[in-house]
């Protein structure tokens, strides 16, 4: 290459270099508890991700690190469903907070809430559902209907009294 040759414009490999350079996603250091429906979603998950890399055009540019995306969201996926520790909901304490509970609570200013303590790759805030590792589930772990419990909050400690817990 001439010295003089910028390497902007010298063309190694088809442009994916750093596809092999990518780090792996993160495994949580805690226990992979999962309900029946998270273990459901994971497999769902590893079954979606096998379709995409299936789907990959090796002629494409950019597939040699699309598919690394892909392979590495694969081996995310196998390890959380390996590590996984399926808990039935039915198995639990009916009338205490713990793992796959729906519970419901009210703040001191009349607000209620609902939640279902689920696993840390089913937690959905938005849609009600909080992972058994968050504050709140811990805050209502073991908490029975009419007891109140302090949620710490970054935005402040909130107390909320149990108005009720299912495992429906």
């Amino acid at each position: 290459m001439p010295a003089s040759m910028s390497r902007a414009f010298v063309k190694e490999g088809d442009g994916d270099e750093s596809a092999g350079d990518l780090p792996e996603l993160p495994i949580s250091e805690h226990p992979n508890y999962v309900t029946p429906r998270g273990m459901g979603l994971l497999r769902a998950r590893l079954d979606d991700a096998v379709r995409r890399l299936a789907a990959v055009d090796a002629e494409a540019v950019g597939a040699r690190l699309e598919r690394a995306h892909v392979e590495r969201e694969m081996r995310w996926l196998q390890a959380r469903i390996l590590g996984a520790i399926t808990i039935a909901p039915e198995r639990q304490p009916a009338d205490r907070g713990a793992f796959g509970a729906r519970v419901e609570v009210v703040d001191d200013d009349g607000r209620e809430y609902r939640y279902r303590i689920v696993g840390e790759d089913e937690a959905d805030p938005e849609l009600g559902l909080i992972s058994w590792v968050s504050p709140l589930a811990r805050a209502l772990h073991g908490a029975r209907v009419g007891d109140s419990v302090v949620w710490k909050r970054p935005a402040g400690d909130l107390a909320v009294e149990v108005l009720a817990i299912d495992y429906g």
